[in-house]
């Protein structure tokens, strides 16, 4: 099982969760996350699964 946190470049990336078996199919959440604002690094495990780490930087804080 891949580590839940990893850190990368001194940020905090969370793994979404996902095994994905090749680069195909990672590239291809890689582009839905990013279009969703996220920063994304994609990385192998030892079984050679493509994982991806996630991170999405707040910008703005809504009180109410």
């Amino acid at each position: 099982m891949a580590e839940q946190a990893r850190l990368i470049d001194g940020k905090k990336f969370m793994w979404d969760g996902e095994e994905y078996e090749g680069e195909k199919e990672a590239k291809a959440a890689q582009k839905q996350y990013e279009e969703n604002g996220f920063e994304v690094e994609m990385c192998r495990d030892d079984d050679g699964k493509v994982l991806l780490y996630t991170r999405r930087v707040v910008t703005e804080i809504v009180l109410e």
